[in-house]
């Protein structure tokens, strides 16, 4: 097997952005490993995780086996009833795709991870299932007969264990087989129903059975998709739908009682082919999940991650900064030739902020990461969406809002995009719109190298403070989320099921690797290709005395805030990213190459009040340009960017012009 090349994109109804070959789409429920096996056949690096939500869109690549194929790796999905918006996705890649066969990845328990394949072997021509994660199985002490399971179902079944690799052979050469007709699914419904389902079938046998049993349901969005998707006028859906439904003896309990049949079907086949596990040990959930200590917990444990960022950063940020200097005093030696402009520009200009970018932000980077990655991996996050399921409930938002804040931490773009696992419209929106309030990984360095400067000395007292503003950004991402469910997105709160992965043990040096490629490399690459021109544009408008009256045009509101000009003009001008602000600053500033961060912050005349209220606008500002894009991307209008842009602005102006005023009243 080998990876020939990529492309990743979502699907809808009757579109594929894939590359050309016969496509195979992996499907499961989340937690089933799916994404570590689409790995293992391509050779891709797809980001995954022991938690919901992680594939949000639809990578794609090529595996070999006896033929080529192009394998599609699908959003996790529980079901494809399109209660949420990665289940809609799931089920327009398996319906409407054009895929020559779909496989179902399943994992132990059967009946939590079997009903996504009863459902697809109902919406596909060509099924297979993949039972993911055996290792994992035989440790819990149960034992899956795949023989019979493949005569239940009547399709091909392998199992596999994605993580070691075992078996992913045999998944491959299944993928290269000839395609065999799947049979009817073994899910037997009531009898009114599958009256009503001939019924619809009869008046438009191009839907299918699935689609049939979506019409039932009164699923809208199917039939819509249905519409695109097969070319059929939707007063032809609605006229087939209302025949079926007529048939029904009580129409308004057909979507819970076609759940129940799948649910129960999933079941009895469990218990037919899977030796009975031995009881869980939930000891650790009773402290992790408790009502109580669960968030002492929760905070203990970010309190650790971050006192070992702090710790760990400051040593290899001096010595990074060092090398960087020396290199530059070679480059800048190498370029003299230069006509003057020329060099100032590539040294002074573009290599100074570059160097400082990587000094300030690299080392912070590749130990938050990683530990970060750890927490994934053991299956530590959904326990911290459940110690937060309630405080977002009285915000009248959805519990998962709590994942996607914790995607947030790595890049609030990526947040936004993992919105997508909430299934409410109206929630998603004020996930999307409150992303911005959790300090993503560009913002991390210059919290810590301010807050070292000013407010503590120790790593223990930088991780307390970083503790508290990270506590601040959160409350305001609450209370600002429940002003807009109160408000422009009010409504009656969804309710959702979150699934306690089990914990898993990590693989150390697979989180390292996974962490430097994956994040701490690709987001370094995205700060260095924006902050070498943007030490360019700020060398020019230094050059043009343009720099200096933007600042003092400024100053009079950075005042009001107990900021000042430059430090403003460094906000703005760093819009492309967040890890631009403070070498932005420092060129604003005008300091003598070589001069260190506290001593170039002394000269500008910094107090306490100004580190303060620095470090509350960095924490609560506008999120950066791509976190922007993404935003008008996902809800398809700028008015819901604007608006993601003015609420973290609004709060951190507030609090910076109360600290001052408190400053100047008061204090002194």
């Amino acid at each position: 097997m080998g990876l020939t090349r990529s492309s990743t994109g979502s699907a809808a109804a009757g579109e594929r952005s894939a590359p050309d070959g016969r496509l195979v789409v992996l499907c499961g429920s989340p937690n089933v490993g799916k994404s570590t096996l689409f790995n293992r056949l391509t050779g891709l690096r797809q980001h995954t995780g022991n938690w919901s939500g992680k594939t949000v869109g639809c990578a794609y690549g090529r595996c070999r086996g006896d033929r080529e194929i192009v394998l599609a790796d699908a959003p996790g999905a529980p079901s494809l009833r399109a209660v949420s918006g990665e289940e809609a996705r799931t089920r327009d890649i398996v319906c409407f795709g054009g895929a020559e066969r779909v496989c179902a990845v399943c994992a132990v328990p059967l009946a939590r991870t079997l009903p996504l394949a009863l459902m697809a072997m109902e919406a596909h021509g060509c099924v297979c299932v993949c039972v993911n994660m055996l290792d994992e199985a035989e440790k819990l002490g149960v034992k899956c007969d795949l023989e019979k399971l493949s005569e239940l179902l009547g399709v091909p079944v392998c199992g596999v264990s994605a993580a070691s690799g075992e078996g992913a052979d045999a998944v491959a050469a299944m993928f290269s087989g000839a395609a065999e007709e799947t049979p009817r699914s073994p899910v037997r419904y009531p009898d009114d129903i599958e009256r009503a389902v001939g019924e619809i079938l009869a008046a438009e046998p191009r839907l299918g059975r699935f689609l049939a049993l979506s019409l039932l349901r009164g699923d809208t969005d199917a039939a819509e998709s249905a519409a695109r998707g097969l070319g059929i006028p939707p007063d032809e859906l609605e006229r087939a739908a209302a025949a079926g439904r007529a048939l029904l003896s009580d129409p308004g309990s057909a979507d819970a009682r076609i759940a129940a049949a799948v649910s129960r079907t999933a079941l009895e086949i469990e218990r037919a082919v899977c030796s009975e596990p031995p009881a869980p040990d939930w000891r650790l959930d009773r402290v992790l999940t408790h009502p109580v200590l669960g968030l002492p917990c929760m905070l203990g444990l970010l309190a650790l991650v971050l006192w070992l960022t702090a710790a760990g950063a400051n040593v290899p940020s001096e010595w990074l900064a060092a090398a960087l200097g020396y290199v530059g005093g070679a480059l800048s030696s190498a370029l003299a030739f230069l006509p003057e402009w020329a060099h100032s520009a590539l040294i002074d200009g573009m290599w100074e902020t570059s160097a400082r970018v990587a000094s300030v932000m690299l080392p912070p980077m590749a130990i938050f990461f990683p530990l970060f990655a750890l927490l994934e991996d053991v299956g530590y996050l959904p326990r911290v969406a459940f110690c937060l399921d309630g405080a977002f409930a009285r915000a009248g938002a959805s519990g998962r809002q709590a994942l996607t804040m914790c995607m947030g931490f790595g890049c609030n773009a990526a947040g936004v995009v993992g919105c997508r696992i909430i299934g409410s419209e109206r929630e998603r929106l004020a996930a999307v719109l409150t992303n911005a309030f959790v300090p993503c990984n560009g913002r991390f360095p210059a919290l810590i190298a301010v807050t070292s400067l000013f407010f503590a000395r120790s790593a223990a007292s930088v991780a307390a403070a970083l503790c508290a503003l990270v506590l601040l950004g959160s409350a305001l991402s609450l209370v600002y989320t429940r002003v807009l469910t109160a408000t422009v997105l009010r409504g009656l709160p969804s309710s959702f099921v979150l699934e306690l992965p089990p914990y898993r043990r990590a693989d150390p040096l697979g989180v390292v690797v996974r962490s430097a490629v994956d994040r701490t490399a690709f987001v370094f690459a995205r700060a260095v290709k924006v902050a070498a021109p943007a030490g360019l544009l700020i060398w020019a408008l230094t050059r043009l005395g343009v720099l200096g009256a933007l600042s003092s045009a400024l100053d009079p509101a950075g005042r009001v805030l107990g900021l000042d000009g430059a430090i403003l003009l460094s906000f703005v001008l760093a819009l492309p990213a967040n890890e631009l602000v403070l070498p932005i600053l420092l060129l604003c500033l005008s300091v003598p190459a070589g001069t260190d961060l506290a001593g170039a912050l002394a000269m500008a005349g910094w107090t306490g009040e100004t580190a303060l209220c620095f470090l509350i606008f960095m924490l609560l500002h506008p999120p950066c340009a791509t976190t922007l894009l993404t935003i008008k991307s996902e809800t398809g209008s700028w008015k819901w960017a604007a608006l993601a842009f003015v609420l973290p602005l609004s709060a951190g102006a507030g609090l910076c012009a109360a600290v001052h005023f408190v400053y100047e009243h008061i204090i002194i």
